[in-house]
């Protein structure tokens, strides 16, 4: 069953607690209303789309229809993520925004070989960082359609009795 546009899950996978106020304040202005969860680690991001740890109920952290991915994050950065996500069956077709303040080329070519739908350079200004929110929505929410997610297999433990 489709979601609806409104309830549509943004996944934000962002380390600084700067970028992700401005992202909260911007979604505000730009009547953004979609809900918002956030990750601070890419093995965070990972576990939310497992659907592990403190995640694993999907009714209180639902998949996602858009990952916003910052590339520099501790633990697991944005790369890393991008590429186990591109190997879930499930998830291969999770919509993925790289959202960073990287502007290098070689970050740009990387994100989209291994699979980034989008590379967006965070705006330093508040003005702009709303009208780049504006556009998400229009773009990824209203306009584009999202495919079907399932979360990925479970990991089968090896038995230790045997």
């Amino acid at each position: 069953m489709p979601v609806m546009v409104d309830e549509a899950v943004i996944l934000l996978a962002e380390d600084n607690e700067d970028d992700v106020a401005m992202m909260r304040r911007a979604f505000k202005k730009a009547n953004f209303v979609n809900p918002l969860y956030v990750v601070e680690n890419g093995e965070q991001a990972i576990a939310y789309l497992k659907g592990e740890g403190k995640y694993a109920s999907r009714e209180e952290y639902p998949l996602p229809s858009l990952l916003l991915l910052d590339l520099k994050m501790p633990r697991k950065n944005g790369f890393d993520v991008l590429e186990w996500i591109r190997q879930q069956n499930g998830l291969g077709s999770l919509r993925v925004v790289v959202l960073t303040s990287s502007d290098e080329i070689r970050d740009v070519n990387r994100a989209y070989q291994l699979g980034a739908n989008s590379f967006l350079v965070k705006p330093l200004d508040f003005s702009e960082f709303v009208r780049m929110t504006e556009a998400l929505k229009g773009y990824w929410i209203w306009l584009s359609r999202a495919p079907e997610l399932s979360r990925p297999p479970r990991e089968l433990k090896p038995d230790k009795a045997s």
